[in-house]
């Protein structure tokens, strides 16, 4: 007997200049810089931004913290994310205020690294579509999209976009009984940051151009999407959108825990990650068990893989709490963590990146390169 299922699915991204995100690089901008300085920095820090002031909060430990010129790394973010003298604050406007403990690591606990020095429970996913790297198909085609809208700015300058922005879609997954599932996207809407004085209907126009060959891109990697619009796109639906980014809200680290990793269709732990260097158990175990799913599919075990880990302190690795299959079935854990490191050795020697900044705001799972995507040496 032949049937037909149809589920919507929603996701959302946000752009750079987005005072979440604005934060979330920031912090990263920190873990860089003091795992620059020496691969056991203990970086643990939050970052809160508003109108012309970033409050910088917690510890970096490691050679010549004292020395990071965090105004500097401050106003680098803020550049790079598209801010200047038409969208306040300038970098050069922006008041940095600093609560951090800065000084080298005490004796002995470059060692203490190799242990959690905190809880965390942590959850990793990856289904069996190669195409949108194993990520659910909504929060793939939402970046894609959210990336390709970004470059608005850049390509049509008369528009007067700004450096904030968001992007929200809903995506509609048809199952047959025999068929591969099929999906359209079956609503959009986007916020552009935008000078008042700015031709909205210009706006409209490029946003519609843009979305169409996003789509089209994203056709021509995942089989079964749809290049049809939907029949309604609304572009700044709440009204004129110019006072964004940290003028129009405040903003805050570790604020867009569902964006950065998997979307609303899967849970998520409760850690952020910006912020933490690679040797602390949320980041770590969120990157193990990404990894750790990711292989499991990608080995033709599963077709989908949800994998729960958790660190009680003290703990050298992660425990496997339990792994699901696309049924709800349950994999022997034991079995399956004999296979896989899943120590702070592993992610705190492996993982450190020179491109953290980009990582917070296009995401852990962007880029298939990353040494967590990598399924070679489990």
């Amino acid at each position: 007997m032949n049937y037909t299922s149809q589920s919507f699915y929603p996701a959302e991204f946000i752009f750079p200049g987005h005072p979440d995100k604005l934060a979330d690089a920031i912090a990263d901008a920190l873990v860089q810089e003091a795992t620059r300085r020496e691969a056991r920095a203990l970086v643990g820090v939050e970052v809160a931004v508003h109108r012309d002031q970033v409050f910088v909060t917690g510890r970096v430990a490691c050679e010549g913290a004292e020395q990071i010129d965090l105004p500097s790394l401050v106003r680098g973010v803020y550049e790079s994310a598209g801010y200047d003298d038409n969208w306040y604050p300038a970098p050069a406007q922006v008041d940095v205020v600093s609560n951090l403990c800065l000084g080298p690591l005490e004796d002995g606990e470059a060692e203490f690294r190799a242990l959690a020095d905190d809880q965390a429970i942590c959850i990793g996913y990856a289904n069996a579509i190669e195409a949108t790297n194993h990520l659910p198909v909504e929060q793939w085609l939402v970046g894609l999209i959210a990336r390709r809208l970004y470059r608005l700015r850049h390509e049509h300058p008369a528009l007067q976009l700004g450096p904030d922005g968001k992007v929200i879609i809903l995506v509609a997954e048809t199952v047959g009984s025999h068929d591969m599932p099929a999906w359209h996207l079956a609503a959009f809407s986007c916020s552009l940051q935008q000078k008042t004085a700015s031709d909205e209907v210009a706006l409209h126009r490029a946003v519609r151009v843009a979305l169409d060959e996003a789509l089209a891109d994203a056709v021509a990697q995942l089989p079964g999407l749809s290049a049809s619009l939907p029949e309604q796109l609304t572009v700044n639906g709440a009204g004129a959108f110019e006072v964004g980014g940290p003028e129009g809200d405040n903003g805050l680290s570790g604020k867009k825990l569902v964006v950065d990793a998997y979307g609303p269709r899967v849970p998520i732990g409760g850690g952020a990650w910006s912020g933490k260097d690679f040797f602390k158990a949320d980041r770590a175990g969120g990157l193990h068990a990404r990894r750790m799913a990711k292989t499991l599919v990608r080995l033709g075990l599963v077709q989908e893989a949800t994998v729960t880990l958790a660190w009680f302190p003290g703990d050298r690795e992660a425990r496997v709490v339990s792994i699901v299959d696309e049924c709800g079935n349950s994999l022997d854990r034991a079995k399956l963590a004999l296979h896989f490191d899943l120590s702070l050795v592993r992610s705190g020697g492996h993982y450190a990146l020179d491109d953290l900044t980009e990582i917070a705001r296009w995401g852990h799972f962007a880029n298939a390169n990353h040494p967590w995507e990598a399924i070679g040496q489990l």
